[in-house]
């Protein structure tokens, strides 16, 4: 894994790095942004820091197994299942934390959901990070470290644009549930099969994945504020 490479061969594979992290990383700044929107502002940054840096850490981690964990079967279908639900549930309004408690319990909440749904959608991000590092380890390290700040800046810019337009809001879910159905068809279980005899399911399937984030999110939301008007009255 660690590998000596010519300062030029390394200036050319951390950009490469770089870019690839910065490209492929839409989506997980719209996920931390939308696990964030509810924090007050100081645990909105720490949202930040303890997620991306659990992110990169076991982004390196995962560097060593990611040919032979995009190998196996029905990983990738059941990583799609897993982000159905994390873009729902993100999709569901969050109480506003009123106390301490309520608030430290919501960060690790943040906190766990930033790493759990960013590792999922990299798993392929990873996979292209680690050609372009051909090897070299450090270089996939600082690459992250460098790129995790732009990735921060577009998550506190998605955040304030989710408060003024709450249409925002459901864009970032649907796009959740839109990976999700691209993960479920590179799962090499069906992959080939899909790509001989269903090619339309390559737009199909993230479209009704898409859309079944936002019908249920919304039905959940519309069931937990009528429980909530239910329990107000008198």
């Amino acid at each position: 894994m660690f590998e000596s490479a010519s300062l030029s061969d390394a200036i050319v594979a951390l950009m490469q790095i770089m870019v690839i992290n910065v490209v492929l990383s839409g989506d997980n700044a719209v996920v931390i942004a939308l696990a964030c929107r509810k924090l007050t502002p100081r645990h909105q940054k720490l949202a930040f820091i303890w997620g991306s840096v659990g992110v990169v850490v076991l982004m390196v981690t995962l560097t060593a197994f990611i040919v032979f964990l995009l190998s196996l079967p029905y990983l990738e279908i059941a990583g799609s299942a897993l982000l159905l639900w994390i873009g729902i549930k993100l999709l569901v309004a969050e109480d506003e934390g009123g106390d301490g408690v309520e608030q430290k319990d919501t960060l690790a909440a943040a906190i766990r959901t930033i790493i759990i749904a960013d590792m999922v959608m990299s798993l392929d991000n990873v996979l292209a990070m680690a050609a372009a590092a051909k090897g070299h380890l450090w270089m996939l390290i600082v690459g992250l470290v460098i790129t995790v700040p732009v990735i921060l800046f577009g998550s506190a810019l998605l955040m304030k644009l989710m408060e003024r337009y709450p249409v925002f809001i459901m864009v970032g879910a649907a796009l959740i549930g839109w990976v999700s159905g691209e993960m479920v068809i590179q799962d090499p279980s069906i992959k080939g099969w899909v790509d001989a005899n269903a090619h339309y399911l390559h737009w199909i399937s993230p479209a009704v994945c898409a859309v079944l984030v936002i019908a249920a999110g919304k039905t959940l939301e519309h069931l937990k504020r009528r429980k909530a008007a239910d329990i107000a009255l008198p």
